[in-house]
């Protein structure tokens, strides 16, 4: 084991990712990218560890310091997880301890259990929606709108705007930047061909959809998609799916995957993902240890 200790790793933790049969991972090598550099301070603020064998990572895990924990493991070697609980007592802090897995992650749920964790029963959840690439409609949307890629950095900045528009609450600001969007840009596997906007009529965007690609099993996954609140109930999201889905298989995706609530408490995204095709194939469970 070892702590992370920059971009390089990123990349080992992602070629991991790759190697897992993507139908029972939570990961895609897109989500590590955004969730570390989405905000200028994550890649470091976030206490992180590999756990290798002969040049090839195993495992990873990344904690928030209150208590909260993310990993993935190769599923032929299930007895790290020990090794992982292990170093996340050592880096959290509070009493408190939350696992989130996938529900096909057997082994590790069993090692939760073990170690006192329960699954949660109340609260919000996200399910796993998939679908094939063929016969992807086209998109469309309402006169005046404008449906195009990004053109690289110089949209940065209206890119990160439109994502605050959508993402931000009165208590829970976004913190994505057009510094930090633009940083991001830079990180494998991000193309500004599959990043998507929809522009309203003051040219300002109004909608967006980022799809990242996994070449290597031909897997797209959607993260982040939104749409400011002024212009919702319109089909913008839609469409920028559509157009960056599209774009996706163009270049030689065949499956796509979002994650997005399961719970009643925010039915939109689940309603947009489902409207173009999308269907539920798995979920994220929630294991807390009081």
């Amino acid at each position: 084991m070892r702590p992370y200790s920059g971009p390089a790793d990123l990349r080992a933790m992602q070629s991991l990712t790759q190697r897992v049969d993507p139908r029972t991972s939570r990961w895609h090598i897109g989500e590590l990218a955004w969730y570390r550099y989405q905000h200028l301070d994550r890649d470091l603020s976030w206490p992180t560890a590999l756990w290798e064998s002969g040049g090839d990572v195993l495992a990873w895990a990344w904690a928030d310091p209150s208590g909260s924990l993310d990993l993935q493991l190769d599923p032929a070697h299930p007895e790290l997880a020990e090794e992982i609980l292990a170093w996340f007592e050592e880096v959290a802090e509070g009493d408190a301890r939350t696992v989130t897995v996938l529900d096909a992650e057997t082994d590790l749920i069993a090692t939760l259990r073990r170690h006192g964790y329960r699954e949660r029963t109340g609260g919000p959840f996200f399910i796993h929606l998939r679908r094939d690439l063929d016969g992807l409609p086209e998109p469309r949307v309402p006169g005046g709108y404008v449906l195009r890629p990004v053109r690289g950095p110089a949209d940065a900045a209206a890119r990160a705007a439109v994502h605050r528009a959508a993402f931000s609450r009165p208590d829970a600001p976004s913190r994505v930047t057009g510094a930090a969007y633009e940083r991001m840009m830079g990180v494998w596997p991000y193309r500004a061909g599959l990043d998507w906007l929809v522009e309203a009529p003051d040219g300002l965007p109004a909608a967006f959809c980022l799809v990242w690609l996994d070449e290597r099993n031909r897997e797209a996954v959607l993260e982040p998609v939104g749409t400011d609140p002024g212009h919702r109930r319109r089909g913008l999201a839609s469409a920028a799916v559509l157009g960056a889905l599209r774009a996706a298989r163009d270049l030689g995706a065949e499956t796509a995957r979002v994650a997005a609530r399961g719970d009643d408490d925010y039915p939109s995204a689940r309603a947009t993902y489902r409207s173009v095709g999308f269907r539920r194939s798995a979920r994220n469970l929630v294991f807390v240890r009081p």
